[in-house]
């Protein structure tokens, strides 16, 4: 795969440009200070069992929201496709 490109839950290719735009547009606001238990962005430890739960827990738990995470962060304009580049962004910092 492209450098810029890696699998989602799905095994697709995504986009983690893509991802990242949507992290530093919508995610930030959150994930970046730990809001409401929000792990944050980069966060090894806290990232560490949610990864291990897979790819597709995590894509579940963005699209129908967990805790105090609305579905899609709030943004329900997303595509699951710019959730799963967005997961991927994320958990690719945290490894």
């Amino acid at each position: 795969l492209p450098a810029a490109q890696s699998e989602g839950a799905t095994g697709e290719p995504v986009d983690l440009e893509r991802g990242k735009y949507v992290y530093d547009s919508v995610c930030f606001a959150c994930h970046m200070v730990g809001l409401a238990g929000a792990p944050k962005l980069g966060d090894k430890a806290a990232w560490e069992p949610r990864i291990a739960q897979g790819m597709n827990a995590l894509l579940s738990s963005v699209i129908n929201g967990k805790g105090a995470m609305p579905p899609k962060g709030g943004r329900s304009d997303l595509s699951d496709a710019d959730v799963a580049a967005t997961i991927a962004y994320m958990v690719g910092q945290a490894k």
